[in-house]
Parts: structure tokens; sequence; C-alpha cells
């Protein structure tokens, strides 16, 4: 008994001293490393660690004055392969020999970019290479591809055992397209750098919201990156622009300048009362004839603004109590020389007015007429009329929210003496040797409408944080009366005489649907040094006014520049397009309603919406909220027909890769289904597509561009 007690002692002391042998051990390595090796390893421990890493914050959202979308940050990614990942190389690189086919393949399928031999040999060399981020894809894919790619063999296995590695970057994007592509702006492809244009540039400061800093350290071989100061996102800007109506404004000008083949045009259409710009429209003609948004010259471009000033030049006359608008003018048969120059009525070829009153001379846009009228009252003191249009004050520079915003130039006799000659104050008064950009005109005739209040135009109504609203914008006042009140009224009625009156210019903007107040306005272009001949004439022809004109509401301002199809009109040209968007806005505003109907047993009224095909669940939620049977079918995509007054769907397969039979649809589901394939997309006209150029059922080719027409 004893001998056993004392083997168990024996044994116990053995590990005991191994214990305390092991436990000197570990405090003579601990010694060590504090006092020793300290400075090394913590210089080790710091490559493993990287502070300060910047955070970026979310870019704001810019909104439509309804709250819908129109500019937003999306992420996209850049796709990876490590090669470097132990799994790959396991088991004599069984992994990676066993799945390169197949990977090859799907992806080739995938993107479409390359051949199941070219993803191979691409692979095979970044996997000999032992390429810590070979790139398997050159551009960026976005949230939904980066889903569907994660389900491809080999990269179903994760991201420790493919190797698969994405970086994050953010797109904006603008789900209206091109519609006021240009107030809103654009972002420079590095993002860093912020706002380009427009809005975003403006208020690149707001929306880039506060970069937060993170600190990155490698643990157990993986890294860890913990956030040291949060991120601020971007505030939002809320636009004052309305889709609806940037959407049939835009529709109104594009198809004019088509139909005239000019080289530019813009349309601007302005709350009377707030100064909120609702639609802007700033379209220039491209190499291959389409018209696109290159620039604002809605409010960047100074241009001579023709016969539209004459009513500024009437204003002044009238509120100086230098004429009157009954008073007669001999305008003889159209022609009038001043100094060594001729000037001429539009019809001197047919033997001109004759004679014609102030108020006759502003229906017919007479040169002559309003010319002789300001030369008579201030022909002897020039600068009298500057200094009149000076204190209206729509020289002023407006500080609105566009950058690249111009400045009028109204040159002074004594202010300007170089190139203040004999005939400037002549030609001054009809609106020529004057630079005034689109929506300075525009905000003068709002004037007139806004009982004499000369504001600013805004195009942002608040900027808001989290849904909540920050700051708001309001309408800023330049003048609060532009001229006396009996001149305003008298104004005004003169103003309804260019469309309602015998000599008006502009009868074919007379409207059914709303009365209309405006001018027109004809001025040939200048080619600098070439002056007016050179290259042949050239035009630049607009229209201006407000509407109703018994209640204003809007105001708004077309210009059609360089047509080259037709004799170049004002009132022909400019005004239709007026016309077309008054019209539509105040039907759009219309506050009529199908329920309202009184119902008549003689007569059937089918209530029932003309319903697009296209996205099931859209159109389901929309036919439930109005209560309107139809059958669903189950579908994501569907084909909707109206049969007497039944809705019925039909299924629509879509298959990757396939041009799909986009009829019936509107634009939205038709630019996604395509865009969605790598397919660009052209469109002309609106409402249901009722033709594609492409054919449904064949093969979609990345990068082909797919014509699609709308019926209007």
């Amino acid at each position: 008994m004893t001998e056993k007690r004392q083997n168990i002692v024996f044994k116990f002391g053995i590990v005991y001293g191994l214990l305390c042998i092991a436990f000197l051990g570990v405090i003579y390595r601990m010694v060590i490393l504090q006092y020793v090796e300290r400075d090394e390893w913590l210089k080790v421990a710091e490559k493993q660690k990287k502070t300060d890493i910047t955070v970026k914050p979310n870019r704001g959202n810019i909104y439509a004055s309804d709250g819908r979308l129109m500019a937003s940050s999306i992420p996209t990614y850049y796709v990876y392969m490590d090669m470097r990942v132990p799994a790959l190389h396991q088991g004599g690189d069984t992994l990676f020999l066993n799945k390169v086919d197949s990977v090859s393949r799907a992806l080739s399928a995938f993107f479409q970019d390359r051949t199941p031999r070219e993803y191979k040999n691409l692979l095979v060399k970044g996997f000999n290479e032992n390429k810590p981020e070979l790139k398997i894809y050159p551009k960026r894919i976005t949230y939904s591809q980066l889903k569907d790619l994660k389900k491809l063999p080999l990269f179903n296995l994760g991201s420790y055992k493919s190797g698969l590695l994405t970086k994050e970057m953010f797109r904006r994007v603008k789900p209206f397209g091109s519609l006021a592509t240009r107030t809103i702006g654009d972002i420079y492809a590095d993002e860093e750098k912020g706002g380009k244009n427009g809005l975003e540039l403006y208020f690149d400061k707001d929306l880039l919201g506060t970069p937060g800093i993170s600190t990155r350290q490698k643990v157990a071989n993986t890294y860890q990156e913990t956030v040291q100061v949060e991120p601020v996102d971007g505030f939002d800007v809320v636009s004052t622009i309305d889709i609806d109506f940037q959407d049939l404004a835009e529709k109104a000008l594009v198809d004019s300048l088509r139909s005239f083949d000019a080289e530019s045009g813009y349309a601007v259409l302005m709350e009377v009362h707030s100064g909120e710009v609702k639609a802007i429209v700033n379209m220039q003609k491209n190499e291959d004839g389409t018209y696109t948004e290159n620039r604002n010259g809605a409010v960047s471009d100074k241009v001579e603004p023709g016969s539209t000033f004459k009513v500024v030049s009437l204003m002044a006359v009238l509120d100086d109590g230098k004429a009157k608008i009954t008073d007669t003018i001999n305008t003889g048969n159209g022609l009038w020389k001043v100094a060594n120059r001729i000037m001429r009525d539009h019809n001197a070829n047919r033997g001109g007015y004759g004679n014609i009153t102030l108020a006759e001379a502003i229906h017919a846009s007479s040169n002559v007429g309003v010319s002789k009228t300001i030369l008579k009252a201030y022909g002897n003191n020039p600068a009298e009329f500057v200094e009149k249009i000076y204190k209206m004050k729509i020289n002023e520079y407006m500080d609105m929210e566009i950058p690249g915003t111009a400045k009028p130039t109204i040159k002074h006799p004594k202010k300007n003496p170089d190139t203040w000659s004999k005939t400037t104050l002549a030609w001054m008064s009809i609106g020529y040797e004057t630079q005034i950009p689109p929506i300075y005109t525009l905000a003068f005739f709002n004037s007139i409408a806004n009982d004499g209040v000369l504001i600013r135009p805004r195009f942002v109504k608040e900027i808001r944080k989290n849904g909540q609203v920050i700051k708001t914008f309001d309408t800023y006042v330049i003048n609060p009366q532009i001229c006396k009140p009996t001149t305003l009224r008298t104004v005004q009625e003169t103003l309804l005489g260019v469309i309602e009156g015998k000599k008006g210019t502009a009868h074919n903007v007379k409207s059914n649907i709303v009365r209309i107040a405006g001018k027109t306005g004809t001025a040939q272009i200048s080619k600098g040094k070439s002056g007016y001949k050179e290259g042949g004439k050239l035009y630049q022809v607009s229209f201006c006014g407000y509407f109703p004109a018994d209640n204003p509401q809007y105001s708004c301002i077309v210009v059609i520049r360089e047509p080259h199809n037709g004799y170049p009109s004002g009132g022909r040209m400019a005004g239709s397009v007026f016309k077309s968007i008054a019209e539509n806005v105040m039907l759009k505003k219309s506050e009529f309603h199908p329920e309202d109907i009184q119902k008549d047993s003689t007569v059937r009224i089918n209530l029932v919406p003309d319903v697009k095909s296209g996205y099931n669940e859209a159109n389901s939620y929309v036919m439930n909220s109005m209560k309107i049977e139809y059958k669903d079918v189950k579908s994501e995509w569907v084909n909707t027909t109206k049969k007497d007054s039944l809705l019925q769907d039909s299924p629509l397969a879509i298959s990757k890769g396939i041009i799909p039979d986009v009829s019936g649809m509107g634009a939205k589901d038709a630019l996604y289904l395509f865009n969605s394939m790598g397919l660009k997309v052209r469109i002309s006209g609106r409402g249901k597509v009722i033709s594609q150029n492409r054919k449904p059922g064949s093969r979609a080719v990345k990068g082909d561009t797919v014509n699609l027409v709308f019926s209007d």
C-alpha cells in the first residue's frame, strides 16, 4: 500500500514539476515579449492595422415637387476573384479544377462578353499566377446581378471557398430618364468630385454629407472593420419640378423641333405667384438628328429676345406718360430709315400697315410702329429709356439655383459709349442689341400676370433630412411694383389682343380650353462679326405669356432657334408649343372626375381605364385600389387587353437574352426590360408601345439599340 502511495506521489511530482517548468516558460516568454521583443511585435501589429479609413456617406436624393424620385445613388459592384484562398488549392487543386469548366460556361452565359474558352483561359492564368484580385468582369454590375452571380457554380459555395470578392461603388441614376436632366444635373464619374452641373452642383455640399472614419485590423486571419466616427448622409433636395408637366412640355417642344428641323429650343413653365419652375426643357440637336439636353440654355444663353422685348418698351413709354395706347402711328409702307439703316416690318412686301394705333403695333408686332414711338419719346435722351428699364429691375442678376445662370446685358449710352450708335435706341426698342436669357424674359412676363410683382424663378422647394424639413425656399421679390397699376392693366389688355385682336400675330394660339395672353417674338440671329446675313439668315422664334388670362396661374416661354423648315413665325412655331403646354396643363389640373357624372339610364358610360401591359404587381395594385374586376393570371409580366368593359390579362413570357414583345407597355416597363438585357433604347412619342424594330423572340445582343414607337 505504501509503495503504491509513493508511486502516485512520484507521478504527481513529475506532473507538478512539468507544469511549473511550463509556467516558468510562459512567464519567461511574457517577459521577453514585453521587454525584449516589444517594439518589433508592435511594428508587426501596426502593419495589420489601418486607421483613418474614410467611410463614404450616402449622397442625398433629389425629388420632384410631389415626392417622386428624380435622382438617387444606387450601389453597384466590381467583381473579382482571390485566387489565393486555401479552399481552391486543397486536395491538389481539386476544387478549382473540378469547377473551372462549369464556372467558365456560366460566366460566358451570364455576362455574354467572352466565350467559355476565353473565360477558362482567364481563370486558369489568374490561378497559376496566384492573383489576389482577378477582375472577372470589366464593368460594374447591379445588386440584383450580384445576387444572381452568387448562384453560379463555384460562387454558390461562398466567398471563403470560391474567392469571390466585390468592391461596392455608387452610381447616380435618374428614374425618369431625360426629364429635366440638365436642371437636375450630373455628378462626376469619380463621386468624390461631387456635382458637375445643375442642382447636383449647386447643392453639392448639402447632398454630399459628411464622411466617417473607420479602423480595419487583421484578426484571426480575417479583416475586421470598426467605425470610429459614423458618416452623416447627405440631405435630400425637393425640387419644384412637376414630372407630369415636365413630360408634356418636353413632348410638345421636341415634336415641334423635329417638325421644323430646328437646332435647339427651350420651354419653361412657372407658377405665377410662387415663382416655382414646374417644367424646364433645354433641347439641342445632335448629329444623328435626335434631341437631348446638353446644356441649360434657358438660363445661360444670352440672346437677343426680339419682339417679346417690345412689351418692355410699351410698358416704359406708357408708365412715363410719354404715349397712350390709343396714339396713332404712321408706319407707311413698312420701311423706315433710321440714320444709315432701314427698319422694316414683316409685311413690308405687302405695303405695310399704314396708320395704326400703338395697341395695334404690339398686336401686329410692327417694328416701325414701336421704334417710332420710342424714338419720339426718348430720342433726345436715350439714357432715360435705359434707366427706366433698369428701374424695372429686369436687368438685375437673379441668383437662381442653376450654376451658370447668365446676367442680361442692356447697354447704356453713357456707360457703354463705344457700342452705342445712332441706331441703337431704335433697334433696342424691338429686342435687338440686348442680350437676355430666356428665363429673364419669362420673369418679366410673369410680373405682368402677377399684378406687377417681379419675382425670381426658383427650382427648389425645400431641403430635408430623414423626411424632416430643415430649410424652405420662399418666394423672393425683386421688384414689388414693376409699373403703375393703370399701366399694368393696359399692358394686360394689349397682350390679349395679340391672340384675340384683328391684327394679332398669334391667332393660332387661341384656345377653346384656356384663355391665353402673350407676345410673339421673331428675331434674326447674329453671327458675331459675320453679322446677320453671312451664310444665310438664321432666326429665333418665341412666344411668352401666361394663362388663364383672366386669373393667371402659370407663365411660360417657348423659344425655337434656327428652324430650317417653314417660314419663321413666333406664333405658328413657338406659339403652337405654348398652346399645347397650356391646354395640357389645365386639363391635368382639371377637377373633373368620372364618378361625378350624373347617371343617365339611356347612356352607357365605360369607366374602365385603358390599362397598359407590363409588370403584373403594379397593374394589380392599381386595379385593386380602383376596385376593378379582373382575372389575375399569376404571372410576373402580363399582356392586358380591354374587351367591352372588362380587363383581361394573359401571361407574357420573359426569357433571359430573348427580345420580348413589349406591345401595349408603357415606357417605364419597356425600358426596364430592355435595359436589364444590356440594350439601349430610343423612344418616339408617348403612351403605349405600338411598334419595335427588334423582332420578339430573337436573341438580344448587348449594346444594340431598340427603337420603340409609342402611340400619342
